[in-house]
């Protein structure tokens, strides 16, 4: 079975997330794209991220109507901090000898090699970059540049710490992320 993972902290999931994993589906032909919610991002430590069950609920929600998308809870229920090594590892022993294509948005790669055990990561799994606007892919270390498989989905430029900006302001989030995660987000008072 051919496995995308998008991992992230998904605060919240944005309809950027759900046009990289979809692009990934059809470019790489995967069956599935498992979208991991990490607990505490070991590159955002104590900054006041939203509660990781919040997380993962707007994450089911978002995902819920494309069946070939999964959520999983193994890095929320890991002890802090999340890493995606330990991640890959995990998920490894549950492919059956299918290879995992890890899913990642173009401003992750010029951090890349500040992860955990990069050189591993490189060694365990496939690489599907998506663009951004304003990231030169030509700046990247070429050891992953060569790795990756640039992804065809559009260069969108939206962040989640700019939807959590508009809600702290009163402002729209529609068509930024999808209904349900709107009105979870209205429902719970998440940003305000």
């Amino acid at each position: 079975m051919a496995t995308g993972l998008l991992g992230g902290t998904f605060d919240p999931i944005h309809v950027a997330h759900l046009i990289m994993a979809e692009a990934a589906l059809e470019d790489l032909s995967l069956d599935r794209v498992i979208f991991m919610p990490s607990a505490v991002p070991p590159h955002k430590p104590g900054s006041g991220i939203t509660a990781v069950a919040h997380r993962i609920e707007m994450v089911r929600r978002a995902t819920a109507d494309n069946p070939r998308f999964e959520v999983s809870e193994l890095e929320a229920s890991r002890p802090a901090p999340s890493y995606t090594i330990d991640t890959v590892r995990e998920l490894e022993s549950t492919l059956d000898g299918g290879r995992l294509h890890f899913i990642m948005g173009a401003d992750s790669l010029t951090q890349f090699f500040s992860w955990k055990d990069p050189l591993a990561l490189l060694s365990s799994c496939e690489f599907a970059v998506a663009p951004r606007p304003g990231v030169e892919l030509g700046e990247a270390d070429p050891r992953i540049l060569e790795r990756a498989r640039i992804l065809s989905a559009p260069a969108i430029d939206l962040s989640s710490s700019d939807i959590r900006e508009r809600v702290r302001q009163g402002r729209t989030i529609r068509y930024l992320v999808p209904p349900e995660v709107s009105a979870y987000i209205a429902e719970k008072k998440l940003y305000s």
